[in-house]
């Protein structure tokens, strides 16, 4: 597997991946999705033989806080340590950066994964976390 940088949008290899995984609400505005990919942060993206086969995007000002957005692997490669690479390699780029922040599905298996890697949920560290979503396509 190679981990590099996610410079160039290619709608045909990124609308399969999110879709694999459920994640309609981008497909669904896949000019939205684009416009996402280029105003990111930083993108990284994990191939095996060529294919794309995960992916991490994320947000922020890269020195004061960097959000995970997106952290996807097509199902059929998953539980490989794709996803633990990728979070890894942000990890290791933003290391400087004192908060590191992502939101997840509040399941067993996301929760522990996620602290596997050293994060922990904001109501354990004494914070509370807000947000508020508008329906996909509403300003």
């Amino acid at each position: 597997m190679e981990i590099r940088e996610y410079r160039t949008y290619n709608e045909q290899e990124i609308l399969p991946l999110y879709t694999s995984v459920g994640w309609t609400a981008y497909t669904d505005a896949p000019d939205t999705l684009r416009q996402g990919f280029e105003h990111s942060l930083l993108t990284l993206a994990a191939y095996e033989n060529g294919q794309l086969v995960g992916l991490i995007r994320t947000v922020g000002d890269g020195y004061t806080i960097v959000f995970v957005q997106d952290i996807l692997v097509f199902p059929e490669y998953q539980r490989r340590g794709i996803g633990t690479a990728l979070l890894q390699a942000v990890l290791d780029r933003f290391s400087y950066v004192r908060q590191m922040e992502l939101a997840t599905d509040d399941t067993p298996k996301t929760i522990a994964f996620y602290k596997s890697l050293g994060f922990s949920p904001m109501s354990e560290i004494g914070c509370c976390g807000f947000m508020r979503l508008l329906p996909c396509g509403t300003e």
